[in-house]
Formats: C-alpha cells, structure tokens, sequence
C-alpha cells in the first residue's frame, strides 16, 4: 500500500513538471507581430493609452533618412489601402441604402395589403350581420324585400371591389419582390 502511495506522489510530480515546462515553451514561442505579418488592408486596434504626442516627436526624430524614406512609403501604401477602404465602405453603404429602399417599398405594400384585407372583413362581418337580422324576421322578410335585394347587391359589389383590390396589391407585391431579386437583392428584403 505504501508503494502505490508514493507511486502516485511519483506521477503527480512529474505531471506537475509537465505542466511547468509546457507554460515556459508556451512563453518562448510568443508570437512577434511585424509591418511584414500584418494584412495590408486590414485595421488593427489597439488597446490601451495613445502615446504622448511628445515621445512620437522624440521617436520621429530619431529616425534616420532611410527609416523617414520607409516610413513615407509605408504612408503612402497606407492611405492608397484606405482610399481604397472608403470606396469600399461607401459601396456597401450604397448597397445597404438600396436595400433599406427595396425593404421600405416591400413593407408599405404589405401594409397596404394588410389595410385592404382588414376592409375586406369588415364588409363581409357588416354583410353577414344585416343578413342574418334580415332572414331571422319573418316579417321583415316579406316587407322589405325589395330594400334586402338592392341592399345585398350593394354589399356582393364591395366584397368584390375590395377583394380586386386585394388581389391587385398581392400582385403588385409579387411583382416589387421579382424586381427587387432581379436588382440584385438578397432574399432577406423581402421578409
């Protein structure tokens, strides 16, 4: 029993020297970020505190002629890479105007749509009630018929105009989806 014991303190020491050594190889191999290694086009974000605007005249003047030279071309690169940056920004924010466009276009037809539907039920609620007052009295029936059938006329002809509309605003939703696809938009805009 004692063997096992101190065959487990064994194990436990070396695991632990393990873990030691993988920190200190983890230490030596720290990544080394150069102008070379960084993506020409991309931003970097520092975090931090700037340096005072003292110690970057003091390292500029340190500089050499040559070190000015690179530094002037690596400048120049630079702001040709963020020209290129802003065309890119202002085509995707041209491209996310578009797309507000066609989204705003897509949802006031689809409230239009949803404004003639809710007509559309009211008159057929409307109808509905009158005639079922109309046909619950015997009496009415037979006194009023000529009213009833020039009444429920009326009503058939604006369930039917309302129900054109309906299906003409459905069509012409269909048809601003077709031309917002064939613009190039993603199927997102018209969700």
């Amino acid at each position: 029993m004692l063997v096992g014991i101190s065959a487990t303190f064994a194990g436990a020491q070396s695991v632990a020297e393990a873990a030691r050594e993988t920190r200190k190889e983890k230490k030596a191999h720290a990544k080394v970020v150069t102008n070379d290694t960084l993506p020409p086009q991309e931003t970097i974000s520092v975090v931090g505190q700037p340096a005072p605007e003292s110690d970057r005249a003091e390292s500029a003047s340190d500089n050499s002629g040559s070190d000015q030279a690179a530094n002037n071309d690596q400048n120049k690169d630079a702001k040709a890479a963020d020209k290129k940056t802003d065309e890119d920004k202002s085509d995707a924010t041209k491209f996310q105007d578009e797309m507000d466009g066609w989204k705003k276009r897509l949802a006031a037809q689809k409230d239009s749509i949803s404004l003639l539907e809710r007509e559309l039920d009211v008159i057929q609620r409307e109808y509905r009630l009158r005639a079922a007052a109309f046909y619950a009295d015997a009496g009415n029936r037979l006194r009023s018929q000529a009213d009833w059938d020039k009444m429920d006329s009326d009503y058939k002809d604006k369930i039917e105009s309302k129900q054109k509309q309906v299906d003409d605003a459905k069509q012409k939703l269909s048809d601003l989806k077709d031309e917002a696809r064939k613009a190039g938009m993603p199927n997102s805009v018209s969700e």
